[in-house]
């Protein structure tokens, strides 16, 4: 056993090898040192020939799942080897194959699946500065390839699938990416695979064979060059570590990564998009406000929706035209909806019933949930939109598998597939025969023995069973000479003689092993019947698309009515244009109070950059937020929380909102803020939304200032960047840029002050705030007085003049460079060499003094220059 161990175990050298040993699966020898450490289970020790017993231990099969997902979850892959002969049958030791290999990308088992989002798998070929992408999850079916020319963009589709686990070839660890990084961000396994998985032969093999194709052109992926790679090597892994044909793997799925809007890391953490920052939950998010969903399918889709955000006019007004259908058409839509409640995830179901793992409680589950279908599909028909109509014409009703499963399968089945109870009285003559000789076989053998008796006058005539002769018909010596011909002699005793008939025999093959035989014949039949199910995984995963598509439309039309929510205009003039728009995660959240909606509008002319000013907690990120969202949600393809949008298509919409230390890597808050506007300022392009909040605050007040100044201009310049921003700043001296730079625009937070306290009006109104309040918002949130009140004396003997009146000089010379022309444009020189404010010297105060035309100073003029030169020594000395 020890040796039929060992050599599975060196073609499995990356697994943990759960071996199958009766009821136990048992790891020896390194594998039980790890188990046993990462499961908290005893170690144990076997004598297997060796001088020291092997290091051992296990857990019982009937509660392997739960340990099997306790390793995958941890990063392992697991073997399973089992028993692949009956052990009554086998000669010596019963023949032991791994039958799969399970990771955390291949994981199937619903205990540690999260119905509501894919597990996907990740394959990423490096090749020639180029990286081929493919994607899949076995779960569900889904198999995606694309590829990506540069690091950038690959960690942005590494965040849209956020995979469970990635194998790559070993050019990738060379690719310059930051793998342990990945590990940390994403909780990812990235294995690297032997060179043969990435011959571009045997890829493009493994495709067409799978596939059944004999080019690329019908799966158009004749233009995937390294992507072809890609998805070859995943489909050998696959194939690898499921030990079956992967016969739900109907469709490879190519695409543009342009395809989508972009959303990198910070922007989907910000915006809290599926899960909140802090508690990483559901709840507070924007997914948990438009999750109506009834299905597990359903759900799933929506979450793609949310986080690939479309760039196509044409397909959001298509998924518009749908959902305003199905909020007119509420009636139809309820009636959808309850229709949907019963079904379950068709996805994963029959992807079970395609790997031959699918229970008889699997099966009448899928049949229960194509029940629902003809009567959703009828009332589809009377829809009008474009989505609808499709969805209507791809759902089909699977009247063929629902009456098969109805037919034969019992009401309420046995989980167990070979203990038998399984196949529904009549659809098989031979199980009823079965199934009546191992419930009504007493009562034949004494019906048998009348008949018998009557015939042939022998009245003591009796009928018995013994291990060694089985049935048999029994008469006393003193009958014997009555005995029919067509009695056959089994055995002669002192006083009897022992018979059999060839009825008698009939009823002896029927009645012993009956049931081994029944439980044997129902799971032969059980088998077909998932195979003739299995034969149609295509029509029902094209099917499973439609309920889930439809499933989030009535969601989104749901949650539109319900929340007062407006359809959007979609437009590609660079305009957006929102009248009451409301943060749709934050009315949610206080549903008792009003909350106070405002106004939007961006423009790439004069209102390209919203300069936004006011206190901390005067809502200027909620509002900042509460946009993005809207314009986010409009590319869903979802109504808005607004009496009025226009939304302009953005390709991407990044966020910068707060920053915290980094120190695992290194990186201060500041560093982490500036990585970050640095990613942006590299990657936005014109039709780009920005949202950026309190840029330059992680470092001193001169230099914070000047970055966000140069920021903004290098933003608001059409021939940089010239995307559309909020910018959210407590420098309000940048509000000195209105008027000096075209297209930059001053809004505040009204605030009312009522002596030393404020109220915030939460309202957005054009103008710059002249201070931020910080002393008023500290009282707030409970500084001590005596720390208020002697931040008051101090902000009284510090002044801000200096600064204040340096901006208004260095603006107005903007405005007017022929009074002192730029030196360099942001074209000529990096940002980060570029500084606001000259090192004050005495010297130069000096010269300045000498310089003075003091004859034709008026008095207040004297006075004032006076004051800014004692400012400059002042900030010279502070």
């Amino acid at each position: 056993m020890m040796k039929q161990y060992m050599e599975t175990k060196s073609q499995y050298q990356d697994c943990i090898l759960f071996y199958r040993l009766g009821d136990f699966y048992e790891m020896f020898f390194d594998d039980a040192l790890t188990a046993s450490r990462e499961l908290e289970i005893t170690l144990t020790g076997k004598s297997c020939g060796q001088e020291e017993r092997a290091p051992m231990c296990g857990v019982p099969y009937h509660a392997v799942e739960g340990y099997l997902n306790r390793l995958v979850s941890k990063g392992y892959k697991v073997a399973i080897c089992e028993q692949v002969e009956d052990p009554k049958s086998a000669k010596g030791i019963v023949k032991r194959e791994v039958v799969r290999i399970v990771t955390p990308g291949t994981n199937m088992d619903p205990q540690a699946l999260d119905e509501t989002r894919n597990n996907y798998i990740m394959c990423i070929v490096y090749i020639a500065d180029r990286y081929g992408v493919s994607v899949a999850d076995i779960s569900t079916g889904d198999y995606f390839v694309t590829e990506i020319p540069d690091s950038s963009k690959l960690t942005d589709e590494i965040y849209r699938f956020s995979p469970s686990e990635i194998i790559c070839n070993e050019a990738f660890y060379m690719s310059g990416m930051d793998l342990d990084g990945l590990k940390d961000r994403f909780g990812v396994t990235i294995y690297s695979l032997d060179p043969w998985y990435f011959d571009d032969a045997v890829c493009r093999q493994k495709l067409l064979e799978h596939f059944k194709v004999s080019s690329f052109a019908g799966l158009g992926l004749e233009d995937y060059d390294c992507g072809l790679i890609s998805a070859g090597a995943l489909l050998s892994y696959l194939l690898e570590t499921q030990k079956n044909s992967l016969s739900n793997l109907t469709h490879i799925t190519p695409y543009s990564a342009g395809k989508y809007m972009m959303l990198d890391s910070s922007t989907r953490r910000n915006l809290e998009l599926c899960e909140t920052l802090r508690e990483k939950q559901k709840k507070g998010s924007l997914l948990w406000v438009l999750d109506k969903t009834k299905t597990a399918m359903g759900a799933r889709t929506l979450r793609k929706y949310v986080e690939q955000p479309l760039i196509d006019r044409k397909e959001i007004l298509m998924r518009l035209d749908a959902v305003e259908e199905l909020k007119e058409q509420a009636i139809s839509r309820e009636e959808i909806r309850e229709y949907l409640t019963p079904v379950y995830d068709l996805e994963r179901l029959v992807t079970k019933i395609a790997y031959g793992s699918a229970n008889p409680r699997d099966l009448t589950a899928f049949r229960s949930s194509l029940e629902m279908l003809p009567p959703i599909r009828y009332i589809l028909q009377e829809m009008q939109s474009e989505l609808l109509k499709n969805i209507y014409r791809d759902m089909d009703t699977l009247e063929d598998l629902c009456s098969l499963i109805k037919d034969s399968i019992r009401e309420d089945p046995p989980i167990a597939m070979k203990e038998g109870n399984i196949i529904r009285d009549g659809y098989s003559e031979e199980v009823d025969n079965l199934r009546r000789a191992k419930s009504d076989g007493k009562d034949w053998l004494a019906k048998l023995e009348n008949e018998e008796r009557e015939k042939t006058g022998i009245k003591n005539l009796r009928i018995k069973y013994n291990k060694v002769f089985g049935y048999y018909l029994e008469v006393t010596n003193s009958y014997k000479d009555q005995v029919p011909d067509y009695y056959t002699r089994k055995q002669t005793l002192a006083n009897a003689e022992r018979y059999i008939t060839p009825e008698l025999k009939e009823l002896e093959d029927m009645i012993l092993g009956a049931e081994d035989k029944l439980y044997a014949l129902e799971y032969e039949i059980y088998t077909e019947i998932r195979e003739k199910v299995a034969a149609e995984t295509e029509r029902i995963q094209a099917t499973a698309k439609a309920v889930a598509a439809l499933d989030v439309f009535a969601s989104l039309a749901l949650t539109a009515e319900r929340y007062n929510y407006t359809r959007p205009k979609i437009n590609e003039k660079g305009i957006i244009d929102i009248k009451e728009g409301r943060h749709p995660v934050v009315e949610r959240m206080i549903p008792n109070e009003m909350f106070i909606s405002n106004d939007t509008y961006l423009d790439d002319k004069k209102h390209r950059v919203s300069v936004i000013t006011g206190p901390n907690m005067a809502g200027k990120s909620t509002y900042m937020r509460q946009t993005a969202l809207i314009a986010l949600m409009a590319q869903i393809g979802s109504f808005v929380p607004a009496r009025s949008a226009d939304i302009a298509l953005s390709d991407r919409i990044f966020t910068r909102v707060g920053a915290s230390d980094d120190l695992a890597s290194g990186q201060s808050t500041f560093m982490v803020e500036m990585t970050e506007v640095a990613n942006i300022l590299r990657n936005a392009t014109s039709r780009s939304l920005l949202i950026l909040d309190e840029i330059g605050r992680g470092t001193s007040t001169f230099d914070g200032l000047s970055i966000a100044w140069a920021v903004i201009e290098y933003i608001s310049d059409s021939r940089l960047l010239g995307a559309k921003t909020l910018f959210a700043t407590h420098y309000h001296e940048l509000t000195e840029l209105e008027g000096k730079i075209e297209n930059v625009n001053n809004y505040c937070i009204a605030v009312k002050e009522q002596g030393d306290d404020i109220v915030f009006l939460r309202k957005i109104v054009p103008g710059g705030a002249d201070k931020s309040y910080g002393i008023q918002v500290a009282k707030l949130a409970g500084v001590p007085d005596l720390v208020i009140n002697r931040a008051k004396e101090i902000v009284e003997e510090l002044s801000d003049q200096d600064i204040t009146a340096r901006v208004s000089e260095i603006a107005a010379k903007e405005q007017h460079p022929k009074k002192k022309p730029r030196t360099k444009r942001y074209d000529e020189v990096d940002i980060a060499q570029i500084s606001l404010f000259d090192t004050v010297k005495d010297d130069d105060v000096i010269e300045e003094l000498k310089n003075l035309d003091v004859g034709n100073m008026t008095p207040i003029d004297a006075l004032n220059t006076i004051y800014r030169l004692q400012n400059k020594l002042k900030n010279r000395w502070r």
